[in-house]
């Protein structure tokens, strides 16, 4: 089984309590692990959930829940962003 590194930004670390862990499982692309940290329920499914708007990188690069993973990367989701 693949260890992902995670990290959450923003409001999503202020909603599910933790900035960053350790991941292990069957997840093939982005989209799978997002779905499995949802199932989590409580406030990971209000954080996560499909209905909400949220953005992923994996290895500090932006990407969409297709991205394919690998054992040993890092994926962080955060809300959009917005500039002035």
């Amino acid at each position: 089984m693949p260890t992902i590194r995670l990290l959450y930004f923003a409001s999503i670390r202020e909603s599910v309590g933790v900035a960053q862990e350790s991941w292990s499982g069957q997840a093939n692309v982005v989209g799978e692990l997002r779905a499995q940290l949802v199932a989590r329920g409580g406030v990971w499914a209000a954080a996560l959930g499909p209905e909400r708007a949220v953005r992923c990188a994996r290895n500090q690069v932006l990407c969409d829940e297709s991205m394919a993973l690998a054992d040993g990367d890092e994926v962080a989701f955060f809300p959009p962003v917005t500039g002035g």
